[in-house]
């Protein structure tokens, strides 16, 4: 049986918007005293949820509420939530940096944390000096720092600027040390932040690479706050979703994105765009509809992708046609498509036209997905520059899917059979 590392019972964190402290030395003298022997601050005032969408009336906000969760040794957790739903604060508590309003954390082990770049680095120092003094800060000795030293410092890639204060490294090269240093020296609890996305996409890679080994290989405990849900799904065999300070939802990592995407993300799901007019375009996408008869607008593997547009052209552009992007809740590309073989837009008129694009059904697997649209011409360049991300909408998979009939879940995103038979 797994032993628990981090147990966490009704934290919350509240924070005064505006002024910080009472207004008097006296009330801020008792509320040290109270803080000094455990109890509650006398001075906590019922507060607001912290909904970044709606205007508040209360000073106080909760930033984060009623959190509790165990994790055990050697899982890796992806915390996962929109901006504002409280995934930093709650890490800040689990570093240590911040103290929970209310609630405690119980944590068994070192605790190496990664939460901003630059985190724990003194910027007067050396990147020599600093591997030294994190690992000071963790409790290692020094013969334990030296030991790993090396390796630190090939896996970062800042070697030749070791011995260089750590004030003119760029963010890059701050993010590859920090994150070195927390990962090779010898915690048993690794937490980290958004920082990896300040690194180029080979040192992500190397990034995610060395927390599997770090968890999976050595069974040391990760926490992990990401917006990609492809490096979420990835790392973590575990996940716990926030929103709005709270925890709405935690299980295995697949149910949480599951979760995060249906009932979060999928909020945000716009099937229509208008644009502005600019007459100085020549050609302009006027409006574009993706066309559901569904009561909840989520779309089925068995449906048909039908987009509606709407282009007026003020003046003949040669060979303009309108460009269809689709993505994935990453920002990958999956598909993309133009009407170039239309004659329409080949010899366009002067005036407004409708045209369709059509995807075939089972083209895609389940998830959310967002689609972007331009005009192009092959002569003139981009006459209408793409809007990104401008509708959003939902794909479940039908139970006449083959995916589901065999229940294979996550194979990708293009849900086509292949052909298979025996030759022999």
């Amino acid at each position: 049986m797994s032993k628990v590392v981090i147990k966490a019972e009704n934290i919350a964190k509240q924070y005064r918007l505006g002024l910080v402290g009472t207004d008097t030395v006296k009330d801020d003298m008792k509320r040290w005293w109270y803080n000094l022997r455990g109890k509650e601050d006398p001075f906590l005032k019922i507060g607001e949820a912290n909904d970044r969408s709606s205007k508040g009336e209360s000073d106080y906000v909760w930033s984060l509420r009623d959190i509790n969760f165990e994790i055990n040794q050697g899982d890796s957790v992806g915390i996962i939530g929109r901006n504002g739903a409280g995934k930093s604060t709650l890490l800040k508590i689990l570093s240590q940096v911040t103290q929970p309003t209310t609630g405690k954390i119980y944590t068994k082990g070192r605790i190496a944390s990664l939460l901003e770049v630059g985190t724990g680095f003194h910027p007067e120092m050396t990147g020599r000096e600093n591997i030294y003094l994190n690992g000071a800060i963790l409790g290692m000795r020094k013969h334990e720092i030296k030991r790993k030293f090396d390796e630190i410092v090939a896996f970062s890639g800042v070697e030749r600027y070791i011995d260089t204060p750590v004030k003119r490294y760029s963010s890059g090269m701050y993010v590859r040390l920090a994150f070195a240093v927390a990962a090779h020296l010898e915690s048993e609890i690794l937490i980290v932040d958004e920082v990896l996305a300040v690194g180029d996409a080979e040192f992500q890679k190397k990034c995610l690479g060395k927390m599997n080994e770090v968890s999976k290989g050595e069974g040391r405990t990760v926490l992990f706050v990401s917006h990609s849900m492809a490096s979420v799904k990835k790392l973590c065999n575990k996940g716990i979703v926030l929103h709005n300070g709270k925890n709405v939802f935690n299980g295995n990592i697949e149910s949480v994105i599951n979760y995060y995407e249906n009932n979060l993300v999928s909020n945000d799901r716009n099937l229509s765009i208008k644009y502005s007019e600019s007459p100085n375009l020549p050609m302009q996408i006027k409006s574009v509809n993706l066309l559901n008869n569904r009561a909840n607008k989520v779309f089925t593997t068995d449906d048909e992708l039908i987009f509606e547009f709407e282009v007026i052209t003020r003046q003949i552009v040669e060979g303009a046609y309108v460009t269809v992007d689709l993505k994935d809740i990453n920002d990958e590309l999956i598909y993309w498509s133009g009407d170039y073989s239309s004659k329409r837009f080949k010899n366009n008129i002067i005036g407004d036209s409708k045209l369709l694009c059509k995807l075939p059904k089972n083209i895609l697997t389940s998830g959310s997905y967002n689609v972007t649209f331009a005009i192009f011409s092959p002569v003139k360049g981009v006459v209408q520059n793409e809007i990104s991300n401008v509708i959003t909408f939902e794909i479940e998979e039908s139970q006449h899917s083959y995916l589901s009939q065999y229940n294979i879940n996550y194979p990708g995103k293009i849900g086509i059979p292949s052909l298979w038979e025996y030759i022999e």
